[in-house]
């Protein structure tokens, strides 16, 4: 009997130090956890000023952007940052103050035609070759159709005017004149005898 409680306090004993064991590792892993949490927000607080940081250097450069251009407008973007599920949402907003002092906003598409929507689509892609590190060429085929004739002179020299300051090269295929006035350098295909004959404009 005496042999039999000893065992029995032996495996008490041992269950008792098992139980204490599982509690400190109980403990240990509510503290990671606990600490994961703040790490886990630390890295969302760092990301949301991130983004918000080159939703903002974004804005300004579109604004700048559409400003060159449309010059005959009171024009900006605007960018509406939101969290959705936890994560960040960004919509771009275009933004004309008119005569009377008061501000219509919406999509460049759907508020203000082709060709406000074109000259940020291409603003956006400059943006997002120079920050992704990639070589600084875009190419353009008829990419500008859009854009109101009386805007191609100003289109023309900002795009001419932009690749100067951010070291870019652009090469866009066109049939408009005004855009071929504005380039540093233009050649003219012309079909012959079945070949395509490249001469450089000058």
């Amino acid at each position: 009997m005496k042999e039999r409680l000893q065992r029995v306090e032996g495996r008490r004993d041992a269950l008792l130090r098992r139980q204490e064991a599982l509690r400190l590792e109980v403990k240990d892993l509510e503290a990671e956890d606990e600490l994961l949490d703040l790490v886990a927000g630390l890295f969302r607080t760092l990301i949301d000023a991130e983004v918000t940081a080159n939703v903002r250097a974004v804005e300004r450069l579109l604004t700048e952007g559409i400003q060159a251009v449309f010059e005959d407008m009171d024009i900006g973007v605007k960018a509406a940052v939101d969290v959705q599920r936890g994560k960040v949402s960004v919509d771009l907003l275009t933004v004309q103050k008119q005569q009377d002092g008061s501000h219509t906003e919406g999509s460049a598409m759907d508020a203000y035609g082709g060709s406000v929507a074109t000259v940020q689509s291409v603003l956006l892609r400059v943006i997002v070759i120079l920050r992704r590190g990639m070589r600084p060429l875009m190419l353009l085929d008829e990419s500008l159709g859009a854009v109101a004739e009386h805007y191609v002179p100003a289109v023309g020299r900002f795009l001419s005017l932009l690749c100067d300051r951010v070291g870019m090269d652009m090469l866009a295929v066109t049939h408009n004149p005004t855009l071929v006035e504005a380039s540093k350098r233009a050649y003219r295909i012309r079909k012959i005898d079945g070949a395509a004959e490249f001469r450089e404009k000058r």
